[in-house]
């Protein structure tokens, strides 16, 4: 590791820890995700919707950080490809729901090699991969409550 002695020392930034962990997961996961026909916010919708089929437009981008305007077009490609099915809610037709198709639900089974290839990648340590996520979980939170 770097000193830290100067604050604007790039390999002593934080910021650029994790930007530069961003694109080794961008690099990593481009083609697992390409083998699965998906993007990256593409694979987090799913990721979602496995959860909790029947979600609306606003509650699924309110859990994966993005405004309506990123998420509609990201849907509108998915039901274009037949995986996932946008509906009206029947008792708020303001609010669109979406519904993932079979095609959609079987694709969960291909993803599963998503998960496993980033775990094998940390040498298999469950521990490390949960401790990464819970202190980035923190950190994200800790801005969030800073601004």
């Amino acid at each position: 590791m770097a000193t830290t002695d100067n604050p604007l020392r790039l390999d002593s930034m934080l910021c650029f820890a994790v930007y530069a962990a961003e694109h080794a997961f961008t690099r990593f996961y481009k083609p697992r995700l390409d083998a699965l026909g998906l993007t990256y916010p593409q694979y987090l919708a799913f990721l979602v919707l496995w959860e909790q089929d029947g979600l609306t437009v606003k509650t699924l981008g309110d859990k994966l950080f993005l405004d309506s305007g990123t998420v509609t077009p990201l849907l509108k490609r998915l039901e274009s490809r037949g995986l996932v099915r946008r509906q009206r809610d029947e008792d708020d037709e303001r609010l669109v729901r979406i519904f993932l198709t079979d095609e959609g639900r079987a694709l969960r089974k291909k993803a599963l090699a998503v998960p496993l290839a980033v775990g094998k990648a940390l040498g298999g340590k469950k521990e490390d991969g949960d401790q990464l996520r819970d202190a980035l979980h923190v950190l994200r939170e800790r801005l969030d409550a800073a601004e």
